[in-house]
């Protein structure tokens, strides 16, 4: 008899050894447009445009700065590891039948939604660029601008094309995230029928294919960006722009990125835990079946979630996470460089996080994973510091301030050990290895409404110190870059917001393999889903167990490292929406089982409620500060207080930022805490599966599970989603 004869008959016993099909989710295996332009393209033409296209970014970077050429060979090789990745991971095989059927099922879905929603914001992002173009066609010019001959249309166009550009890339960089995901999920399960140390190496490998591809994309992007403006615009001629001014011409980049990676959050994180906590309640709660049980229709949409809501939602936030960072910096840099007489070049301290990523191969024993990829990412810590020290002496020493390079280079420093603090406090909290968790897990054993409350605490005991971490790094780097000895005509400092800057691409250095040890989390859960699905033997469950749980605690440590980046990077967006406001103001601004498992409609109603939802939190992020600002505008002209409506804004941005971080870590530790005690409890602890204490940790991971992967991630983005629309809409608010 058939699984699904059984399932119509409500017989749940035993499955093994019985034949299923997964069925495909797309009629056709999808590609994004510019991926099969290219593919359709002759390989010795395609071969000569490419070269083309090198000769040019050479051209422009030659024409431009030393510096540029040496970031665009920097990427470059950066892409290439990635394609030696990539090739490595695929070369592996894909297991038996079973599970390449269950890879296709899942694939399909992932690639289905991905259109669905991709298409979804380019239309919103079409609509919105000509909405930015109706507004820079009427805006006020800087003097700088006027004295350049940079009119409104040209500025209107360049902001639209830098939106467009920005939005393209970070769609691409969640392309990639979870194309990569897709296909090696199936060869960690197959190679964890081996060894559970190959089933390692092959999950980070692909998490180090996306993450290269990802940060290399964010930078080379700017670059280019940076080096066309400057030759086309004639930048440091006479009568022409010159360089400080010209980071302001960038924000569209980073307005699109974060307009990206917000939708790309929200759809993605609504589609996976919906998925997700439909499935627990059905399956755990309702049923008693084991997770990834097949004969749970939401298990292939689950799994897809995790592909689209962790890995192409990640991989955007992240690429706009480092677009917002590096733009911030130039603008600030800008500014002291005007005040100080003294050149600087921030855009290129990010150089460092491609070299230092992929330094960590796995060569010790799997008997903790969690180990490897910590020394991995104490190697990357390392090589980071090294490499940033030798950048900062490179791009910010100056004659009239030899030593103001050395404050710098320890404003990094501020930065890495930040980010290392960071992911320390989130394994702690989220870690069962570590006490809260442990005491999460004896609060399971007395009940669903003890393990609420003590995972609730939890999240709330958990913000205190990353809130103190974040304000003794802010003031430490603030306080180097002011006694740097870089200072104004009339003597007073001007580095110490640009201090800042620099500590905020210092935590960022080691984002590469950040990235990676969190695309290494959904790889391994899906490649867990997997091995359930298609009946391996236990010994193969627990491999996969191992490292599915040492996952949860890499996800949640990079999430944390994500609230301190965006910490970090909004005050950078802050402080140079401040000085855009001065430039333009001229002044100081101070289902039922008894039916057969039917996959494919599961994860099409799914998607269609994700993708409905996840417009209204986006119009909100985008559309409160216009309000605001235009609100108080109209109030300042009345009152005779000009500035209002851009200190509105500002206070809106300050109290944002704030209650944003406090809440998103909240969630993030929270959801992270609930979901190891659950995973710890299913190692054996309290009774094990089954027991009262684990239907109770059932429950809390149900309800932490919107907390992480949802709510938590899109506030991150939200913060910084704020701050880079009102770079772009600045000149509306005066």
């Amino acid at each position: 008899m058939l699984m699904g004869d059984d399932v119509e008959n409500g017989n749940l016993g035993p499955y093994h050894d019985r034949p299923r099909t997964f069925p495909n989710m797309c009629s056709k295996p999808y590609t994004p447009l510019i991926f099969r332009v290219l593919m359709g393209i002759n390989v010795r033409l395609l071969v000569i445009l490419l070269l083309l296209g090198f000769g040019y970014v050479f051209y422009i970077g030659a024409s431009t700065s030393p510096i540029i050429v040496f970031v665009f060979s920097v990427c470059i090789v950066s892409f290439l590891l990635s394609i030696y990745l990539t090739k490595w991971v695929l070369s592996k095989d894909e297991g038996p039948p079973e599970m390449v059927q269950i890879s296709k099922a899942i694939r399909d879905g992932a690639e289905g939604f991905f259109r669905t929603q991709y298409g979804t914001i380019s239309k919103m992002a079409l609509l919105l660029s000509l909405v930015i173009l109706s507004i820079y066609l009427f805006r006020s010019t800087t003097p700088q601008q006027e004295s350049s001959g940079l009119g409104r249309e040209t500025s209107a166009y360049i902001t639209v094309a830098a939106f467009l550009l920005g939005a393209l890339c970070s769609g691409v960089a969640g392309y990639v995230g979870m194309w990569v995901s897709v296909r090696a999920n199936v060869r960690v399960s197959s190679a964890a029928r081996r060894s559970a140390r190959e089933a390692l190496q092959v999950a980070v490998r692909a998490g180090g294919f996306s993450a290269l591809v990802v940060v290399g994309m964010a930078v080379i992007g700017i670059a280019i960006l940076y080096a066309t403006f400057y030759v086309w615009l004639g930048v440091e001629s006479p009568g022409s722009m010159k360089v400080t001014d010209l980071p302001l011409l960038l924000v569209g980049y980073g307005f699109g990125a974060s307009f990206v990676a917000l939708f790309a959050q929200l759809g993605g994180g609504i589609y996976t835990k919906a998925a997700d906590i439909g499935g627990d309640l059905v399956g755990k709660v309702e049923q008693g079946i084991p997770e990834d049980d097949p004969r749970n229709p939401a298990v292939i949409a689950d799994l897809v979630g995790d592909n689209v809501g962790d890995c192409a939602a990640r991989g955007a936030d992240l690429f706009e996470s480092i677009a917002a960072e590096i733009i911030s910096a130039m603008i600030l840099g800008g500014t002291m460089a005007q005040r100080s007489h003294a050149g600087a070049s921030p855009k290129v301290e990010h150089s460092p996080t491609y070299r230092s990523t992929r330094d960590s191969s796995i060569k010790a024993p799997i008997e903790d994973p969690m180990a490897i990829l910590q020394k991995g990412y104490s190697v990357t810590i390392v090589l980071a510091v090294l490499t940033f020290t030798g950048s900062t002496r490179w791009l910010l020493y100056t004659k009239q301030v030899p030593s103001a390079w050395l404050n710098f280079a320890l404003c990094g420093l501020v930065g890495i050990v930040t980010a290392y603090v960071f992911v320390w406090i989130t394994k702690y909290y989220t870690d069962y290895k570590h006490e809260p968790v442990r005491t999460l897990d004896l609060s399971s054993s007395t009940g669903h409404g003890t393990n609420i409350i003590a995972g609730v605490s939890l999240g709330l005991e958990s913000t205190a110190l990353p809130v103190l971490v974040i304000s003794v790094s802010i003031i430490s780097a603030f306080w180097l870059g002011q006694t740097s000895g870089l200072v104004d005509d009339t003597g007073n400092p001007t580095g110490g917001l640009f201090g800042t800057a620099v500590a905020t691409m210092g935590m960022l250095s080691t984002a590469a393999y950040i990235l990676t040890m969190d695309m290494f989390g959904p790889i391994a859960d899906n490649a867990g889903g997997i091995v359930e699905m298609s009946q391996q033997p236990e010994s193969v469950r627990e491999i996969t167990d191992i490292l599915d749980a040492v996952g949860n605690t890499t996800k949640a440590t990079t999430k944390g490292f994500a609230i301190g980046s965006a910490a970090l990077a909004s005050f950078l967006l802050f402080s140079a929406y401040m000085d855009e406001v001065a430039s333009f103001a001229h002044e100081s601004f101070k289902q039922d089982y008894k039916e057969k498992p039917d996959y494919g409609r599961c994860v099409a109603f799914v998607a269609s409620a994700s993708l409905r939802e996840m417009i209204k939190p986006g119009a909100l992020a985008i559309v409160s500060p216009i309000v605001v600002g235009f609100l108080f505008r109209v109030l300042g002209h009345y009152s005779g207080h000009p500035l209002l409506g851009a200190k509105g804004v500002a206070a809106l941005l300050m109290f944002a930022t704030v209650s944003g971080i406090l809440m998103a870590l909240f969630l993030n530790t929270a959801g992270g805490a609930w979901d190891n005690a659950k995973k710890f409890i299913e190692t054996g602890a309290l009774g094990g599966k089954g027991s009262d204490a684990h239907k109770a940790a059932v429950t809390g991971d149900t309800v932490g599970d919107p907390f992480k992967d949802t709510a938590g991630p899109s506030l991150h983005v939200l913060i910084k989603m704020l701050a880079t629309i009102t770079l772009v809409m600045a000149p509306i608010l005066l």
